[in-house]
């Protein structure tokens, strides 16, 4: 079919008559399919369940350094947990903090111990400050954004470009406002675009002039091993580009095994300076007695090293892989050549980024839901759920089996068009009015 947009008006109404018929076929099934999450599915969560067994009276409990991982202690992680992960993070053991099961929480604690206390260097803890301000790359994360909004931080939202955030805008802003404390970053198969910064970018970040000394990166590297493809995407290491342009404090990295072994019982790190690190572990020392040690040691029977831990990923890429390419084949098939949409191919992580016509988005995350299609919520990937040009919808493809997941994108495609046609009807009366 050619482009929706060289249409006249009567054959627009033809199609979408046609549309029509095909969408109330699919809502009088009554679906329910919830692709609105990027969650592995059962298949994935069970690559490691032979972890659950590498526990063992038998076995013992005791760390490398002869630490008893049943008992307190081990504030920032057991040594063997810290020289599997490090590699992961490509930093030394010495920069590395092992946490609980999210570093969700990590970096939700860092900034409320930034707003509290400060972080190292800070003349003053953020939260006594007029305003305190945050540069939010977008699309992007919702719970990034929504940290911020619990903490009263202001969002700037900068455009993500093709090798990540449009640097000549960040640098500017930075350069000139002392109340930019950090800026958010997924840096590798970013959320929801699949995006993963260049090298140039990573040496931008790294070594740009700004205004508060006490500015940091928020490098969420939630992705880093999540490849789809045999050729994966690299990144550049952020904390040696820091280090190497003077710079060693900018950054704080955070990582899970959240999508790596299980979801809810996972090991969460976090990777800086040994100033901030030491900084941060006095902090902690009030905060907790120790992570949970026994399920880092069963990390570490599990993977036993980076290799291990790759070769895992490589199951699941075999699991996903189809899925992903599924969604891209029936975007192409429906959507490739009328113009009405567009959408990323990303080689690794867990989204892909759909951009409707400017004004559709909610429309049709609300259409898709009528007949039985939970999508993320239009305007997610946007600080405050405000897309200013309501268009994206971050696509969620990991859970759902592949016959539910066709479904739903065949569901999502007849919406996009469907949308779309009602919004050249409006703009051609509105026109001829």
């Amino acid at each position: 079919m050619a482009s929706i947009h060289t249409l006249s008006t009567a054959q627009l109404k033809e199609r979408r008559q046609k549309l029509q018929e095909q969408y109330n076929r699919f809502k009088s099934q009554k679906l329910r399919l919830d692709m609105s999450r990027g969650k592995p599915c059962p298949e994935q969560l069970d690559l490691a369940n032979g972890m659950l067994e590498l526990i063992r009276p038998e076995d013992g409990f005791q760390a490398k350094n002869g630490m008893d991982t049943r008992n307190y202690g081990g504030l920032d992680g057991i040594p063997e947990a810290k020289e599997l992960f490090a590699p992961m993070l490509e930093v030394s053991t010495r920069e590395l903090i092992i946490g609980g099961n999210s570093s969700l929480s990590m970096m939700h604690d860092t900034i409320a111990r930034a707003m509290f206390h400060g972080v190292y260097g800070s003349l003053i803890p953020w939260g006594k400050l007029p305003v305190v301000k945050f540069i939010a790359p977008t699309p992007g994360y919702d719970r990034h954004f929504a940290i911020c909004e619990l903490f009263h931080i202001e969002m700037i939202t900068v455009d993500m470009l093709d090798d990540g955030p449009d640097m000549e805008i960040v640098e500017k802003l930075v350069r000139e406002d002392e109340a930019i404390k950090g800026i958010w970053c997924v840096p590798k198969y970013s959320n929801p675009q699949g995006i993963t910064y260049s090298d140039e970018v990573v040496d931008r970040l790294a070594s740009m002039p700004t205004k508060a000394e006490d500015f940091r990166i928020f490098w969420d590297d939630a992705y880093a091993v999540h490849h789809l493809t045999e050729e994966p995407d690299s990144l550049k290491n952020i904390l040696a580009a820091c280090k190497e342009a003077g710079n060693p404090n900018r950054v704080f990295q955070f990582s899970s095994t959240s999508k790596i072994s299980f979801s809810g019982a996972g090991v969460a790190m976090m990777a800086a300076s040994e100033s901030n690190v030491d900084f941060i572990l006095k902090q902690l020392s009030v905060q907790t007695i120790g992570p949970d040690k026994i399920n880092q040691l069963r990390h570490v029977r599990f993977f036993k090293s980076m290799d291990g831990i790759q070769e895992h990923m490589r199951k699941h890429a075999a699991i996903i892989r189809p899925k992903f390419e599924r969604v891209l084949s029936i975007l192409e098939a429906e959507l490739g050549d009328r113009q009405m949409a567009s959408w990323s191919q990303p080689n690794g992580g867990y989204f892909i980024s759909l951009n409707t016509m400017d004004g559709c988005a909610k429309a049709v995350v609300e259409m898709a839901a009528e007949a039985g299609v939970v999508l993320t919520k239009a305007g997610a990937t946007y600080p405050y759920g405000i897309d200013p040009r309501d268009r994206n919808i971050r696509l969620a493809p990991t859970y759902p089996s592949l016959e539910e997941l066709t479904t739903a994108i065949e569901v999502l495609c007849l919406c996009v068009q469907i949308v779309g046609i009602n919004k050249l009807l409006s703009d051609k009366e509105e026109y001829s009015a």
